[in-house]
């Protein structure tokens, strides 16, 4: 699994999503792009994945898509349309891209050839105010942790797996 960091300039997202799924294609990879803004770390993204390939195996998948069934899993939500919310939008963003297996390499290099990406470290630099809204993770729970907000997000991307 590589997970390719950038500053994303989205000017419509349907033709960025179009092209994602294009280089998917081509490649064989699974490609799912996340606002990095949600994504606490490397582990968030590599626990989503594991648990949604365990849901495919199992036949107990909730979307269509594998990359949709990470997103799933990585936002900690059943719903679609309410686990794009840590996908991408519109603007200058930070995005985290997933790319696994088929040719990792070709495909992060089509990323950069198609979409307007400039590389830079996004990884691990999450937006705690956001992070913690769409997780829904408040002051007490929080305070529990010992203020470890990364680990109570892996929890909820893994409570997704029980929560059938």
């Amino acid at each position: 699994m590589r997970l390719v960091e950038a500053d994303a300039t989205v000017a419509d997202l349907d033709s960025f999503i179009a092209a994602v799924g294009e280089i998917a294609d081509e490649t064989g990879a699974t490609v799912q792009a996340f606002d990095a803004r949600y994504v606490v770390d490397r582990e968030h993204l590599e626990r989503a994945t594991e648990l949604a390939d365990r849901a495919i195996a199992r036949g107990n998948e909730i979307a269509r898509d594998r990359a949709v069934e990470i997103l799933l899993y990585a936002s900690g939500r059943r719903q679609i349309n309410r686990a794009f919310e840590i996908g991408v939008s519109e603007g200058t963003l930070p995005v985290v891209i997933l790319v696994d297996g088929g040719d990792e390499a070709d495909a992060e290099a089509a990323l950069f050839d198609r979409l307007d990406l400039e590389p830079a470290e996004t990884l691990g630099d999450y937006d705690e105010a956001l992070v913690r809204d769409v997780f829904d993770v408040g002051e007490t729970e929080l305070r529990v942790a010992d203020g470890d907000l990364p680990a109570l997000v892996r929890e909820r991307v893994a409570l997704l797996a029980v929560d059938r």
